[in-house]
């Protein structure tokens, strides 16, 4: 038995089928986990849905951006933006079944020694303290009335760092925008989320989340996705980035649990990576 982590898929579901067929993946025997974002921009999401749902047990995910943005769309909490590509999911006859499967989705994910999530964890959190957090966005989710208040609130940049006394829809805001959107922030967790160019191409006075020597994480083995200009570069010890660009023309990158063995799939070039 082997347990693979997959990089962000975004319905690239083409893709991931090459890349497991690689690697011999069979879904009697191994388990597939994901770095969340597994629709939009690619032109398949409503298929790659179906696929992890049919793996049942085993396949997780946690929650990106994208996934929880779709959530949003249906719900009625934001128009589709002109770049989606969702309206296929919105319009399929089995969508509640999808959207409910989504919303029971983790927003971090403890798998033996590695933790997974879909942007990073702050500097000012320890995993604990992330897991703890990451739950409390769980059960808002899982609530139809609480998932409908989040989902109406979840947009927006403030506040930009975490509070122990904040409440409601603002404290689950900046969870959600640690856990899903972060790439830059300062050593107290102060975010800025505008940037997505690689270092040392970031904004004045902030780093990459990983890259703060006070960071309470540092120990730990964190696999993420989300910062796809990274390109899954080696940026230091007990970390291990996924998306290397799959939709927009890179590679889709899956990782051994056991050996922590890349395996990579090139994909057909589409868009280059956003830099705002």
């Amino acid at each position: 038995m082997a347990t693979y982590v997959v990089g962000d898929i975004q319905g690239c579901l083409s893709c991931l089928e090459k890349l497991l067929a690689k690697v011999h993946f069979n879904a009697a025997r191994d388990q597939l986990r994901a770095v969340g974002d597994l629709v939009n921009r690619g032109p398949s999401s409503l298929e790659t849905l179906r696929f992890c749902m049919s793996l049942g047990d085993r396949f997780r995910t946690v929650l990106g951006n994208h996934d929880l943005h779709l959530l949003a769309v249906a719900q009625g909490a934001r128009p589709p933006n002109y770049k989606d590509t969702l309206q296929d999911i919105l319009t399929a006859p089995d969508r509640h079944h999808i959207f409910a499967w989504l919303r029971r989705q983790p927003l971090l994910i403890r798998e033996g020694k590695y933790c997974i999530v879909h942007a990073g964890i702050p500097p000012n959190w320890t995993l604990d303290e992330a897991a703890i957090h990451a739950r409390e966005v769980e059960d808002a989710l899982a609530d139809p009335a609480a998932s409908a208040a989040f989902l109406n609130s979840m947009y927006g940049n403030e506040p930009r760092c975490w509070n122990d006394r904040l409440e409601g829809n603002d404290r689950l805001r900046v969870i959600t925008n640690y856990l899903t959107r972060m790439r830059y922030c300062d050593a107290e967790g102060n975010l800025e989320l505008q940037n997505k160019m690689p270092p040392p191409q970031g904004p004045a006075g902030y780093l990459p989340w990983y890259a703060h020597k006070q960071r309470k994480t540092a120990n730990d083995d964190i696999i993420f996705g989300h910062w796809a200009s990274l390109n899954g570069a080696a940026i230091g010890p007990h970390l291990y980035p996924l998306d290397t660009g799959c939709v927009w023309g890179g590679r889709l990158r899956l990782m051994c649990l056991e050996t922590g063995q890349y395996f990579h799939q090139s994909c057909a070039s589409r868009t280059p990576i956003p830099s705002k």
